[in-house]
């Protein structure tokens, strides 16, 4: 009996590019279109883009133009950095609330470590403090824009320096920030319209003008004082120097005279 021979078609893999712009880059996944890796999710590890801060992404694909693009759905520190970051005699302060962004509602963990140990009315009033500054903050920040700002330390910086305020910490960092669902158009918050006081501004700018006229013509004064000093001093040394001269003089024709007389 004849045994009859069946061939294996194998396919080559197929790579599909696949765009991340949080982290400016590039990456390829298996898959023969775009819409095949539709809504899948990757995980990322900016260790080295971080320079050593220790931070996993997790992005969502989708796709746009018939191209697909990764879009942030989490970011968390390491427990690892977190425990290198602990030490004795500190105190740290850890928080978790949802709040809404101009896109969706975003989970939010902070977490502080003060220079010191504090009681739980100095932990209390830190929680309360960034709770408050992070809601404003997130309310009028797109997602992706957050998630930049948070990569690049340009949320953690300012909410620091209005923490030091009620206590100085070692440590300001935003430990996990998670997108949880879209928002409807009724949830969206409005942003608040910042005051800007112009006739202040301008009275501010005008007395700063003033006073630099004022210093500048002390300046000039002092200037003119000092070389009309210098003047005055060349001039009186110039005519020390002419009656020491003329003093040398006489004395030397009176001697002259006396030799002669004798």
């Amino acid at each position: 009996m004849a045994v009859k021979e069946t061939k294996v078609l194998t396919r080559r893999r197929k790579f599909v590019k696949v765009e991340i712009p949080l982290i400016n880059s590039t990456m390829e996944l298996v898959g023969n279109s775009p819409e095949e890796i539709k809504e899948k999710t990757i995980k990322l590890d900016l260790t080295r883009q971080l320079k050593g801060k220790g931070v996993e992404a997790v992005v969502k694909i989708k796709v746009e133009e018939e191209k697909a693009i990764a879009f942030p759905k989490k970011i968390k520190l390491m427990p690892y950095f977190i425990r290198r970051m602990i030490r004795k005699r500190i105190s740290y302060v850890e928080d978790s609330f949802e709040t809404p962004s101009q896109e969706s509602m975003i989970q939010v963990k902070p977490f502080l470590i003060t220079r010191k140990k504090v009681s739980k009315a100095v932990k209390k009033a830190l929680r309360n403090r960034c709770r408050n500054w992070i809601e404003d903050y997130i309310a009028e920040k797109k997602d992706e824009e957050l998630f930049k700002e948070i990569l690049s330390n340009k949320m953690q910086k300012p909410l620091s320096l209005n923490l030091k305020k009620t206590y100085p910490l070692s440590l300001c960092e935003i430990r996990v920030l998670e997108v949880k669902r879209p928002l409807k158009p009724e949830e969206v918050p409005k942003i608040k319209p910042k005051k800007i006081v112009q006739e202040k501004s301008k009275e501010k700018i005008g007395q700063g003008i003033d006073q630099l006229a004022e210093i500048e013509e002390e300046q000039k004064k002092k200037q003119a004082e000092e070389e009309i000093k210098k003047t005055q001093e060349k001039a009186a040394k110039l005519a020390k120097s002419e009656e020491s001269k003329n003093s040398k003089i006489q004395s030397k024709e009176k001697t002259t005279k006396k030799e002669e007389e004798k």
